[in-house]
This record gives C-alpha cells, structure tokens and sequence, in this order.
C-alpha cells in the first residue's frame, strides 16, 4: 500500500467514525427509551445570515426538529438515516458513489399495514431531489462536506488557461487541450497547482461564450485562467475558483448576462448560495468581482457612454419578461443587492424593463468582446465590487 493510499484509508476512517458517532446518539435515545429525533439546521432564506464584513453568506442557528414518532415528519426522518447508512457503507468499502449512485441504492418500496390493517406501499424516495436533499440533511448534521464523504458529482465547469495541475498521479497541461477544455472534477481540493502563467480569473456565465472566448485566444492574449459553470455553477467550479483567487491571489472577474438570473449567478460565486450557506467559507470568493454585463454597459449612466448605439440596443435587447421582474424584486430583497451600485442596476431593470445577453456583445463582433469590451472594463476598473 502507497503512502497516499494510507493517508487517503485514513481520511476514510475519520468521516465514517464521525457519521457512526453522530447517528450512534439515536440509538441510546431507543435505549433509554426515549422518542428518536434528529435536530437539523434549517436550510433556508429565514435562516440564511449576510456577514458583511467577511462578504459571505452562511447559515444561521435556527434548527429543525424531526422526530421518528411524528407522523409528519417520519419520512423525511427515515430517509436522512438512509443515506447516512449508504454513505458511511461506502466509505467502509473504499467507494466512489455518485449522487446518483446514492439516488438508486437507497430508492426500494417498503410494504407497510396502515390503522386499516390494509396492506400499503410507499417508497423510500420517488424523486433525487428527495435524495440530494438527505445528503444535505447528513452535511449539516454532521459537519461533513459532501466532499469529504468522498461523494462524486457529474462534472459541469471547465477551465483552460497556462497552468498545469496535478490531478491523481496526472500531469495535466491547461494550455495543451487544442479546442477542448478540462472538466473541473468534483473533488477539486485533491487537484494539486503545479505551475502557472496567469493574471487574473474571467468566469463566464455561458458556456457557448466561454467556447468563444478559448478560440479566439482571449486567456493566451491577457494571460487569463478561463472558467464557465456552465449556468448555474456547481459546487466544484465555485470551490475552484476559490482556490484560485485564495491560493494564487488571483483577481476573479465575473461575467453574464444583464439579468436577474445572470447576477444571482454572479451572486452565488461571490457570497455563496442561500441553500449551500453552510459552505460558503470554502465556496464563496468574497473579492470577485461583477464585470458585466451591466446595465450602465447597455444605456449609460452620467458621463459613462454606453457600449451599445441605439440602433444595436433596438436590435438586441429583450424585453424583460414577468418572471424576471419577479426575480429582480426578489434580489431587491437581499442585504448583500443593497449597495449603493446594485440598487442602481435593478432599478434601471425595474425603469426599462430590459435585459441582455453576454451573445449580443458578441454579435458586436467576437473581437470587440473578447479584445476591448472585457479588456477595457479591467483596465478602467469598470466593476462592481
């Protein structure tokens, strides 16, 4: 057995002794013949705290009460047990589930006799989003990342740039993929950062524009690490590109659409996600920063002279639809949208009425994308911190 293979036995033993510790208690409170109940943080708005001074999101002290005797609450209570049996089996026998994985070897119906006596089927989980919700249920409870319990995601970011990384016993070369891109792998603390010639982090909302971006040469030209998640990001892109701006002191620039969606997006890499709050110590990047595309970017604002004429803004804005309104007045809400800047962006999206996408800068020509607007907004310092 290598060196590493008995550092990574170990790390095993410590999350698998953790969760037997932890869910061990409910099998004392049977003993001693008390109700079995699990206290779990709340994971919610409600119980979601902005820490300004540190610029992140995370979870408050409000806690759940689950009881197994409750009716209500009793499959909810079950499934989270379930998943912590999975999750600590495969730690035990040295495995790599998927959350899909997990998903399928806990979904299985149980036959019950209801108050009737009648005879009544119900199932452990009809959906992963019941699952996916009992590996929180276990996060929280025990303090344990999903990370830590070695459990794998499907893998969504991707990078490129002048840098090598070790990934098991990989070299991998950033700037040596031709046209493709390196999938950000879901357990992004074993990648190890061998070399680097780069400046700064661009982390682009669209993947079709992060494509664009890699051919045209953008992350060679201003010695650039290049990261999309894609949409949405994943825990693994967010955790990345913290390690980048955290271990190399890289700035990170955020770019996406001109959309409520877009800068939650942004949001989430910055502060952290109000449903991942318990993690934002690792996940968010508190000194990112909003590049664009802004609102001030498409019509201007006193002196600063819109990017669009207004023959282009007729042409490639979109009307803003209810949902979005509704997505704007949401993000209103929140402490870490009421800086002075921010309120001044949604509420130019709440007077016009209007959003853009990071495509129609683009349209302008890929070269004014990628070689003055991005380029120009870093040199002016044209953000939003």
């Amino acid at each position: 057995m290598s060196a590493q293979d008995k550092v990574d036995r170990e790390a095993r033993r410590k999350v698998a002794e953790i969760i037997h510790k932890k869910f061990s208690q409910l099998l004392k409170e049977i003993e001693e013949g008390k109700p079995p109940k699990l206290k779990i943080p709340m994971r919610t708005f409600k119980n979601t705290e902005f820490d300004a001074e540190r610029g992140i999101l995370k979870l408050g002290v409000k806690k759940i009460e689950r009881s197994f005797l409750n009716m209500n609450e009793t499959k909810k209570f079950v499934q989270t047990l379930l998943m912590a049996s999975i999750i600590y089996q495969a730690l035990v026998e040295n495995e790599y589930p998927t959350i899909r994985d997990l998903y399928y070897r806990g979904k299985h119906t149980i036959l019950y006799r209801n108050l009737n006596n009648r005879l009544k089927e119900e199932n452990t989980w009809d959906e992963q989003q019941e699952s996916d919700a009992s590996i929180r249920d276990v996060e929280v409870t025990t303090g344990l990342l999903r990370e830590d319990m070695l459990i794998l995601s499907k893998e969504k970011g991707k990078v490129v740039g002048n840098m090598r990384i070790r990934s098991g016993n990989d070299i991998i070369d950033l700037s040596k993929l031709g046209h493709g891109a390196y999938a950000i792998e879901s357990t992004p603390d074993l990648i190890d950062f061998v070399d680097y010639d780069a400046e700064m982090v661009l982390v682009v909302e669209k993947d079709a524009v992060f494509q664009q971006l890699h051919r045209a040469g953008f992350w060679q030209k201003y010695k650039a690490i290049l990261v999309t998640g894609a949409g949405q990001p994943d825990r693994a892109t967010r955790r990345f590109v913290r390690r980048l701006n955290e271990e190399l002191g890289l700035p990170v620039y955020i770019l996406t659409d001109s959309d409520p969606y877009g800068w939650y997006i942004y949001s989430v890499f910055k502060f952290g996600s109000i449903q991942l709050s318990y993690e934002s110590e690792r996940l968010a990047t508190p000194k990112a920063k909003f590049l664009g595309v802004s609102m001030t970017d498409i019509f201007g604002y006193k002196s600063k002279k819109p990017y669009l004429s207004e023959e282009e803004r007729r042409n490639f804005i979109i009307k803003a639809k209810d949902v979005d309104i509704k997505r704007a007045k949401e993000l209103i809400k929140y402490d870490w949208f009421k800086s002075k800047l921010w309120k001044r962006e949604i509420d130019m999206f709440m007077s016009k009425k209007a959003k853009l996408e990071i495509e129609a800068m683009a349209s302008k020509g890929l070269k004014f994308l990628a070689f003055q607007y991005i380029p120009e907004k870093i040199e002016k310092q044209d953000w939003i911190d």
